[in-house]
């Protein structure tokens, strides 16, 4: 470790005040600058930079500055073992600036030996192509749900213009295209994105792009960006019942809560018998909180674990409950 810090230490002035530049942009292997191209007015524009402690010590990423009120920054972790790595994420917001822009983004990481790397986003916001509003966020949709989302883009100018195709590969939604309105030197399209109902749980951030006749930007770099947080529709408190050691003589009773999006039943629990009993019944009213009482008794020592699906009204899948335990005599 001594050998390690007096390695760093050499790379750094240790008597200047100030933060050094130069070995913290190594740790930047993807580069330190991106540009967004021609974008719409209004577009939320996100890159992720990937930052790689490089060195044999830990770093941690001290300070984060934008040089623009039109952008945000954030770091997914501050603190970086040795080769361990993260994200610095860089927002622009295309409404806040129009024409050519380039921001500067410092990030400083120390904190006994400080360097900076300089970062620098860039992007060209055309008055002539307007979002309404700049991205498509679903927040937070139930799983198997199907929500919809829209954004309007609006021309205005010289140009017969039109959107030909809107690409969304391989994402969770679909999305589908509408004109709104064409007249001289104006025209709208709509759209429209809907979540799929097999989109998998989990937050998901995608881009669409819409295709145009424009000869100078025949594919607008970054149209859309839609964040979906996607969660079940039913989920267990707790998801693993644990019980701990337990006599098999004395049953034991524990109660797992269920909590919906809307209103449910239950009505089913499957994997019951050989020790594993409903100690309740099960309510008949629809309800957004439901309780299931779990009566245990272990038919041997040693080990205990079993797999309860509780089928739900409102969820296809049913929702897994795992109980363990250890019996002794």
């Amino acid at each position: 470790m001594r050998n390690a810090v007096a390695a760093l230490a050499a790379l750094v002035v240790m008597t200047a005040p100030a933060a050094a530049q130069g070995w913290a942009e190594k740790m930047f292997k993807g580069g330190l600058s991106h540009d967004f191209g021609t974008v719409p007015r209004g577009a939320q524009l996100t890159h992720n930079f990937t930052i790689t402690n490089i060195y044999a010590v830990r770093m941690e990423i001290t300070q984060i500055k934008s040089g623009c009120g039109c952008v945000s920054v954030s770091a997914a972790k501050r603190v970086l073992e040795p080769r361990e790595s993260t994200t610095v994420e860089v927002r622009m917001d295309g409404r806040r600036f129009s024409g050519p822009k380039s921001v500067g983004v410092r990030v400083t990481v120390g904190p006994e030996f400080i360097s900076s790397a300089e970062l620098k986003v860039t992007a060209n916001s055309r008055a002539d192509i307007v979002f309404n509003p700049g991205e498509i966020s679903f927040g937070t949709a139930a799983q198997g749900s199907t929500p919809s989302q829209t954004v309007d883009v609006e021309y205005a100018g010289a140009l017969d213009f039109k959107v030909t195709e809107a690409v969304a590969k391989d994402m969770p939604y679909t999305v589908a295209l509408q004109e709104l309105y064409r007249r001289p030197g104006q025209v709208g399209y709509r759209l429209t994105a809907t979540l799929k109902a097999d989109a998998p749980a989990g937050a998901h951030r995608h881009q669409v792009y819409l295709k145009t006749n424009d000869p100078a930007s025949p594919t607008v770099s970054v149209l859309v960006e839609s964040t979906v947080n996607v969660v079940a529709a039913v989920t267990a408190t707790p998801s693993q019942l644990t019980l701990g050691t337990f006599k098999m003589a004395a049953p034991v009773i524990r109660r797992v809560v269920l909590r919906g999006v809307k209103p449910f039943r239950v009505t089913a629990v499957e994997g019951t018998g050989e020790g594993v009993e409903l100690g309740a019944a099960l309510s008949d009213k629809d309800e957004a909180v439901q309780f299931v009482t779990i009566k245990c008794q272990a038919k041997a020592a040693g080990p205990f674990r079993r797999e309860l699906k509780i089928k739900t009204t409102i969820q296809d899948a049913p929702v897994s409950v795992i109980v363990e335990g250890m019996g002794t005599p």
